[in-house]
């Protein structure tokens, strides 16, 4: 094959993924080897890629890689969600802007609306995660809607049912207008909002007198059925056995007394609305008051709403207010900071509403996942702060509300015979239901056409909690052998804030199904923002297209770039140019193989001192840092494991060994060196697969002719061997002496092409190990270990050690003097400005790695600096 002079990543891309499609590297069937696992967090069917999923399938794909090269029989299965509220969502507003309202359908037609939908617009993020380099085994694809996993989800629903603990409830529920659906107490997220506080006069029943309340929410009061005040508070102690009048409705409601009430909030009386607010339900069954319901499933008012019947809750909310104000019994209006709850979804202000709905008991069920995760750690969340957030869901943990009042997903498996609340069976299918109920009513008439199955669906996430285990059939065949094989899986990668709604879950039903956990380990990335810490939207213009990135930088350079940003569990600012720092490593990575391969090898040429010392140091500088990268790993310090290859392969192999074995110019290299240079190239790609798949397999393949059994892909990670640190320290030292004699031939304007001499006083009693490396790379004629002093010489020093340049023909030594001390103050500022960056808590907290990086060696070069400029004075003086 022909070297192109730059690395063509869009063809490298495209070339590279079909051959791994073609040759089946992604696959995986059981067999000896121990399997690793990873099942994807399932994208929304319907959902295009962006930054958060490029994150996670990046870092899931970086596992993969990694786990196929230490020789485990890697597996990572994809697939897409079925998102219940969103899809409905998406295809109700399809719909209607054609003229089809959803309720002139019935169930059977909506869903092939929804079929058609999600067949047409689903899977497009699967097709974008190959343009990653995502090594999924694509033959496994999974969605949350194909007939085995719902079948899963209806089995284990009908089991749990006949375990106790599924049962159907009369309960205020959060109910979310915009969807139309129930929502679970963890899909409601409070937010504080100004709001405004109503006071209100309510008439005694047969009196002048009258009563005084607060409100938030004036338009319910044409639900209230009741005033409530506390039994203690003596200022309304004569209203015991009273009535009052609710205004605009004129409805006489009873004046209660119970010490829920809170005599020092707002006026110390409380209108009672059954059923609007879970306290008031409450309240409501303790004095068996009476339940009027106001609202609509849009939260638009019925006819208890009278007059304003039909019109939005915020908008009577105004009107209301006008009213009582004109009726006198509006009394003040006073500014109130309130909690507001809303649909994590839509976004919408939730409505408290009573209604039938399915419930699922979490006391007992939690217990195992606690102890895994807390106790015994069994199951280990990377980073361990989010323990505590963990842990503070599972102690406050509440029934779990699994019905939706939703077309799309999986159909509650309850049957219907009668018309009273308990008359249904759960089964699987009807057939099965059919004998259930027949048993139940000894009414061996009833047929299928008399069983009605209940229309809501089951909630999206009691779909995917079954996920690693439904991927691989273990929920409906428990014994089968890729089950037995693959689970428990290893790694799960997914974000903080589903830490509950789908990790803990995960967990729960792991133990409840196999008594085992899911995974071992779980990688919570952060959220990505923008440079200013903004979350990325689409309305602030801050979220960048990850396919645009990708054509701009390559998906190398895009992978490098958002990992260098990227620690566990913190937000992770990303900044576009990274993925140019990423692309600009992808070059110097091609150039250096470009360098390699132009070499012209001579069989019969002696290999020189300096590259034999070069390969030796490397050899050990590659331990080390091979040591660290799988420390790393063990830990999910992704970015820091990329940090440590990134520093090895630009300034260990690209700056220094390459340079070191260099052969001159126009002159061949020795066979031995050049072999070397070889296999260490391989080793890096090796190290650097994981991350940067296609610029890797590329030069791989371009290295030698390679057979399909010896693709990157499913080469082997290097392994740790001894490491010669004291190689390693030792070179330390001579690339610091080397450095000195860069910067004076710099500062001087010395020509490299011009040889000089170098006189060393050794207080540090350093190694000669590496002289010929300096005698090279510092182009330095004769090296000589002296004594005393040199008179008249440029000097630096390297720790303890001195070093000396003798300068031929005269120097103004005044001028020199009067340069090296502005130089001197010019590099001071610079130093305390690269410090005070540093010592600013909030930018090392926030910013990416590659970026700290970099302001710590501008403060090491300049305290180099420094050094070697008061070292010249002192000389010169």
């Amino acid at each position: 094959m022909s070297i192109p002079a730059q690395f063509d990543a869009k063809q490298a891309e495209q070339k590279w993924y079909n051959y791994w499609m073609k040759n089946n590297y992604f696959h995986s069937e059981p067999d000896h080897r121990t399997p690793y696992t990873i099942v994807i967090p399932p994208p929304n069917v319907t959902g295009v890629l962006h930054m958060g999923h490029m994150l996670n399938n990046t870092i899931q794909d970086v596992l993969i890689r990694r786990a196929r090269l230490k020789g485990f029989n890697a597996c990572w299965v994809p697939g897409t969600d079925h998102a219940s509220i969103a899809t409905e969502a998406k295809v109700v507003a399809k719909l209607k802007a054609e003229g089809i309202n959803k309720a002139d359908l019935s169930r059977e037609e909506f869903l092939k609306h929804a079929w058609d939908w999600t067949d047409k617009h689903g899977g497009i993020i699967l097709e974008q995660l190959k343009q990653l380099g995502c090594s999924c085994d694509w033959e496994r694809t999974k969605f949350t809607m194909d007939d085995d996993m719902s079948a899963s989800v209806i089995k284990s629903f009908v089991d749990l049912y006949r375990k106790g603990l599924i049962y159907r409830g009369f309960r205020m529920v959060n109910w979310d207008p915009e969807a139309k659906t129930t929502l679970s107490d963890e899909e409601v997220i409070y937010e504080e909002r100004q709001g405004k506080l109503y006071f209100l006069n309510y008439k005694i029943e047969g009196s002048s007198d009258f009563v005084t309340i607060a409100t938030t929410r004036p338009e319910t009061i044409l639900g209230d059925t009741a005033i409530c005040i506390n039994p203690n508070d003596v200022r309304f102690a004569h209203l015991k056995g009273k009535k009052a009048i609710v205004p605009i409705c004129n409805r006489i409601i009873p004046i209660i007394f119970d010490e829920y009430v809170d005599m020092e909030f707002g006026t110390g009386c409380l209108k009672v609305t059954p059923a609007h607010d879970m306290n008031d339900k409450e309240l409501g069954n303790r004095h068996q008051l009476e339940i009027i319901d106001i609202f609509n499933e849009d939260a638009t008012l019925n006819s208890f709403g009278l007059h304003f019947e039909g019109k939005d809750r915020f908008v009577v909310r105004e009107e209301i207010s006008k009213e009582l104000e004109t009726l006198g019994h509006l009394v003040k209006v006073e500014n109130h900071l309130n909690k507001v709850g809303t649909s994590e979804r839509t976004k919408a202000v939730i409505e408290p509403r009573l209604s039938d709905q399915w419930f699922l008991k979490m006391e007992d069920l939690v217990k195992p996942a606690y102890k895994a995760v807390l106790e015994t750690e069994e199951v280990k969340l990377y980073p361990n702060r989010f323990n505590n957030t963990y842990k503070h869901w599972l102690e406050n943990i509440r029934d779990w509300n699994i019905s939706r009042q939703l077309w799309w997903g999986q159909q509650i498996p309850a049957y219907f015979y009668g018309d009273g609340k308990e008359d249904f069976v759960v089964a699987e299918n009807i057939e099965e239901a059919l004998i259930l109920a027949q048993e139940k009513t000894n009414d061996f008439r009833l047929s299928t056409n008399d069983l009605k199955q209940d229309v809501d669906a089951l909630d999206t996430w009691f779909s995917s909690w079954l996920w690693p285990m439904a991927v691989f059939g273990g929920i409906l065949d428990p014994e089968n052998k890729d089950f037995k094989y693959y689970y428990p899986t290893n790694d799960l990668v997914t974000g903080p804030d589903i830490l509950f709604f789908w990790v803990a879950r995960m967990v729960i039903a792991g133990y409840e199904y196999t008594g085992e956990k899911p995974f071992t380990n779980v990688y919570l990335t952060g959220l990505v923002r923008d440079k200013q810490r903004r979350k990325m939207s689409k309305s602030l213009g801050n979220s960048p297209d990850p396919l645009d990135l990708i054509e701009k930088y390559g998906a190398d350079g895009v992978r490098v770039g958002l990992l260098l940003s990227a620690s566990a569990g913190n937000d992770i600012m990303f900044d576009e140019e990274l993925c140019n720092n990423g692309k600009a490593f992808s070059n110097k990575i091609w150039n250096s193989f470009k360098l390699i391969n132009g070499w012209e090898v001579d069989e019969n040429l002696a290999q020189p001192e300096s590259a034999a010392i070069a390969i030796a140091w490397y050899e050990a500088k590659l331990e080390q840092t091979l040591a660290e990268i799988d420390d790393q790993f063990e830990k999910y310090r992704l970015s820091d494991a990329l940090m440590a290859i990134y520093k090895l392969v630009w300034d260990d192999f690209c700056s220094w060994f390459l340079e070191m074995i260099k052969p001159g110019y126009q002159q061949p290299i020795d066979k031995i060196t050049y072999a070397k240079a070889i296999e260490t190239l391989e080793t890096n790609l090796k190290l650097l697969h994981p991350f940067m798949p296609f610029l890797t397999e590329e030069i791989w393949q371009h290295l030698s002719e390679r057979t399909t059994a010896e693709a990157l892909i499913i080469s082997k990670w290097p392994t740790i061997n001894d490491t010669n640190s004291k190689l390693v320290a030792e070179f330390e030292f001579a690339s610091e002496v080397i450095a000195g004699l860069r910067t004076i031939r710099k500062e001087k304007n010395i020509s490299f092409k011009e040889t000089i001499e170098l006189k060393v006083i050794n207080h540090e009693k350093v190694s000669s190990s590496f002289d010929s490396i300096i005698t090279k790379l510092g182009n330095v004629s004769n090296l000589e270990y002296v004594s005393e002093q040199v008179n008249g010489a440029l000097t630096y020093r390297v720790k303890s050690n001195e070093y000396f340049i003798p300068i031929s023909g005269a120097i103004n030594v005044e001028e020199e003097i009067a340069k090296l001390k502005e130089e001197l103050k010019y590099t001071n500022g610079f130093l305390k400005s690269v410090q005070s960056k540093l010592a600013n808590e909030k930018f090392v907290a926030g910013a990416p790695v590659l970026v700290i990086e970099m302001e710590r060696k501008k403060e090491a070069d300049a305290l180099a600096k420094i050094a070697t400029i008061e070292q010249s004075l002192a000389s010169l003086k």
